[in-house]
């Protein structure tokens, strides 16, 4: 009988423990995946065990919704206990990088709000295959590639490599939009892009020996700055697809349905490889290409004083930015002015190719030969991977009609005390040979109507000059001072953190790019961390600012970039900052 109530008892407090159970609200988010890549896709599900209204999901504002909401209802009975549950289902592929939080969800529930907690999700680089059970059907995985051909993956140093990032897909996949996620920096090289224009589909493309469709992404020419292993950064895209789906219409035809899918093509290696260190020649300036060396002068026989052009040219393929010419070296009877350097590059696919040239202005100051000394440019040449070294011809200059260069003769006969002392032809000529006379009586100046003429003329033109500044040309004056205080002082901010390491080159070149870069942050209201400088080009274009200033800005930025990795002595970090001063002042005026 005790038995009987105890059973009786605890079947009692079992069936009040399910009754309060089946009574509790729950409401959950679940993620398929709390740690991803770029290029995958991640699902979230909001799951209640009470039929709500009112859903609200969170905002998603740093992921593009790929589908969903997708709503399912389950009902079940077991053992006679009813089960319920209600979910709301997403698909979600990340925009950027690093820790994103999902926020709360909301429903209503027999009148009362119930929320979701926040879940964190880590978002990675892309990856090379995306291993996520909800991606997108295997027909889109194998018909589509994004790849990056290198031309050379072990260079040498400052030997120039081609990149080419191209897109392959086939039927029956088609492609409606395509937008760039991550693009590659080249930190450790020196790049250009390649201008491709509007990318246009190849119909005759192939892809490891299949037919495919071939679009070309982009260009870039690189020449490794650092020897090792380099790593490229990934291209990322997200592609917008139309996919067959397995409904058909009235007429038999497949029915097309949208997809996203994201593509990247991974990380690539490149081993750089040191330049052999065995006949390095002792005046190696770090030109690695094939090229052709001359010295050139435009006269070979002058006047005194005249002056003669002397070029030191290097043309050929190769790195030719990335180097500095010979200098030249003549007697100390020649006065030599600092060169003038010309560059006529042309980046193609292949790499630099073209002419640089120091062009020196040479003026001598006396008669006599004078004998050019033949100059030696060094070069390596990746394809011997051997050094070579050229030399320039002899060549001599013949000056002529002038003084010669202090010629003293001592004349033996007579006494050590008397000396002849030669003298060219022009030494008198300020003497005066022919005369001028001039009248006795002439009419006297002094208060004539001449004299009172030139001595009140000048005081009426000042008179006159004064009002027309006090009236006329006070304001615009005035606007036009404001305005070129205000951008030299605008100048003088940003450029304030690269004047404080003048004496470090490195840390001076980057402090300056840094500040032509915020300047246009400020002034265009603008971000420059992922712009090109033919973008940052067309901005300023489009601002009005003149052609040849924004070309000019655009190559100060150029020029900082080389000068992190160039010799002490081919610098000149006075004359940059100078320049980029200016530039900053001009732009300002003109916007």
């Amino acid at each position: 009988m005790k038995q009987n109530s105890l059973i009786k008892f605890f079947y009692f407090f079992f069936s009040l423990g399910l009754f309060f159970l089946q009574g509790q609200v729950t409401f959950d988010a679940k993620v398929s995946k709390k740690r991803l890549g770029l290029n995958e896709r991640l699902r979230i599900d909001f799951e209640m065990n009470k039929n709500g209204d009112d859903f609200n999901p969170p905002s998603f504002t740093d992921f593009q919704i790929v589908s969903g909401p997708q709503q399912s209802v389950s009902r079940s009975w077991v053992n006679g206990v009813q089960s319920f549950s209600k979910t709301y289902t997403y698909f979600l592929i990340p925009k950027i990088k690093g820790k994103i939080t999902i926020t709360q969800a909301e429903v209503l529930i027999n009148g009362e709000v119930y929320k979701t907690s926040p879940i964190e999700i880590e978002v990675t680089s892309a990856v090379e295959k995306p291993n996520d059970p909800n991606n997108i059907d295997n027909i889109i995985d194998g018909n589509i590639h994004l790849v990056a051909e290198i031309s050379k993956t072990k260079p040498y140093l400052n030997e120039g490599i081609t990149v080419i990032y191209k897109l392959y897909f086939r039927n029956p996949i088609s492609i409606s939009d395509v937008q760039e996620l991550e693009s590659p920096s080249y930190g450790d090289f020196w790049s250009h892009l390649i201008k491709i224009g509007r990318a246009e589909i190849n119909m005759r493309g192939s892809f490891k020996g299949e037919p495919y469709n071939e679009v070309i992404w982009r260009k870039a020419i690189l020449y490794p700055q650092k020897t090792g292993n380099l790593n490229l950064e990934p291209l990322t895209l997200s592609l917008s697809l139309n996919v067959p789906s397995n409904r058909k219409d009235l007429f038999g035809r497949r029915i097309l349905t949208q997809a996203q899918k994201t593509i990247t093509t991974g990380i690539n290696t490149i081993r750089v490889k040191e330049l052999p260190l065995i006949n390095k020649p002792d005046k190696f300036s770090g030109a690695v290409g094939q090229f052709d060396f001359d010295v050139i002068l435009d006269k070979d026989a002058l006047k005194a004083t005249e002056s003669f052009q002397a070029k030191i040219k290097v043309k050929g393929n190769g790195n030719l930015k990335l180097f500095n010419l010979p200098s030249i070296n003549v007697p100390n009877t020649l006065e030599v002015y600092e060169p003038e350097h010309n560059e006529n590059v042309k980046i193609t696919v292949s790499g630099m190719q073209g002419s640089i040239e120091d062009n020196y202005t040479i003026v001598p100051q006396y008669q006599g030969k004078y004998p050019i000394p033949p100059l030696q440019f060094s070069y390596f040449d990746p394809k011997t991977a051997s050094y070579q070294t050229l030399r320039s011809q002899d060549l001599i200059v013949d000056v002529f009609d002038g003084p010669k260069a202090g010629i003293l003769k001592v004349n033996p006969i007579v006494s050590e005390s008397k000396q002849n002392i030669e003298t060219n032809e022009n030494a008198f000529k300020f003497i005066k040979l022919n005369t001028k006379l001039e009248a006795v009586n002439q009419k006297i100046f002094w208060l004539s109507n001449r004299f009172w003429i030139l001595l009140f003329t000048p005081i009426f033109i000042l008179i006159i000059a004064y009002l027309l500044k006090l009236f006329i040309f006070e304001n615009t004056e005035d606007i036009s001072t404001t305005k070129q205080r205000k951008a030299q002082q605008l100048a003088r901010k940003y450029l304030s953190s690269a004047k404080k390491v003048f004496d470090d080159q490195p840390l001076f070149y980057e402090a300056l790019e840094r500040a032509l870069h915020n300047y246009l942050k400020a002034k265009l209201k603008i971000e420059t961390t992922e712009l090109s400088k033919l973008k940052i080009e067309s901005l300023l274009l489009e601002r009005k600012v003149k052609k040849h200033t924004a070309l000019d800005y655009v190559k100060v930025i150029e020029n900082c970039e080389l000068a992190r990795y160039a010799p002490v002595s081919s610098v000149n970090i006075s004359g940059d900052f100078e320049k980029a001063s200016k530039l900053i002042t001009t732009i300002d005026r003109q916007l």
